[in-house]
């Protein structure tokens, strides 16, 4: 009996801890402490100014396929347009692995407009070289030409991607990861512009929804978005939009996963690296 009851008070105050960081999370002093993030990086910015300056973030996520807004990054993006950020999205391929381009390409249009992003501020790349295809290496001049473009076109200073292991280990997330890394490795990424890389965990974390927070939280990271049971429905609602893509499997993605709720992020490094180009 004694086991039992140290057995639910450890729960008990592990719930509340959980509840303790969403409330930390989505506190007004975790906004502002956003912001000065994204802004104050590179700019000699006073914190008392932030709350005037939510209008100069020009956030652009880069993504493989349509779904990767909604599957990966909806933490991340709920919490900018929350703080009234510009919000871009491109995504390299229109989703083409199954011949179904057409109706993804729609699809991804009715998920941003669902997260905040407008329809144009959404593009959509349908190029040969760059397919919906796990065995194809991507090139990644061509991707990077057309990242760097996109970032210059709209005076983007924070962008967001995925890491070099794609969260899945998906070969176009990790294409996109090289294209940005080797940008940053040569310097031709605006002074002014942040890089960020999604986190990839393990699959037990991965899995544990919200449960894996106070993991998240104890672990370095530059950036953390947390969002919320509202959020959480506003992911949820994205997601559903990608009918094509609502085989069993993504139901229990949809509820367990904790990239629906979480997101953290590293700085990639602006520096000088010797990066080979396919």
């Amino acid at each position: 009996m004694y086991i039992l009851l140290i057995i639910f008070g450890a729960i008990l105050s592990y719930f509340f801890w959980i509840q303790c960081i969403f409330y930390r999370q989505n506190s007004a002093k975790s906004r502002k402490h956003l912001l000065r993030f994204m802004l104050c990086r590179d700019k000699q910015i006073k914190s008392s100014q932030t709350s005037d300056l939510t209008g100069d973030v020009r956030a652009l996520f880069l993504t493989a396929h349509p779904d990767d807004e909604c599957m990966f990054f909806a933490p991340a993006i709920l919490r900018l347009v929350e703080l009234n950020a510009s919000v871009h999205l491109l995504c390299l391929s229109q989703g083409n692995y199954y011949n179904q381009g057409f109706q993804r390409r729609e699809e991804l249009l009715d998920s941003c407009a669902v997260l905040g992003i407008p329809a144009s501020q959404v593009t959509i790349h349908d190029c040969k070289e760059l397919p919906d295809d796990p065995n194809v290496e991507w090139s990644i001049s061509m991707a990077s030409s057309l990242i760097l473009k996109h970032i210059r076109a709209h005076s983007i200073n924070l962008v967001l991607t995925f890491d070099g292991r794609g969260v899945s280990g998906h070969s176009n997330h990790t294409a996109i990861y090289k294209a940005v890394s080797y940008l940053a490795s040569i310097g031709n990424i605006p002074d002014d512009c942040s890089l960020l890389s999604l986190s990839t965990i393990g699959v037990l974390r991965k899995y544990l929804s919200f449960l894996e927070l106070p993991i998240s939280w104890l672990l370095p990271s530059d950036l953390c978005c947390v969002i919320g049971s509202k959020g959480y429905v506003q992911a949820k609602r994205a997601m559903l939009c990608h009918r094509t893509q609502l085989l069993w499997f993504r139901y229990l993605y949809i509820w367990f996963s904790r990239y629906m709720i979480i997101n953290t992020f590293q700085v990639i490094d602006q520096g000088p690296k010797n990066l080979k180009i396919y």
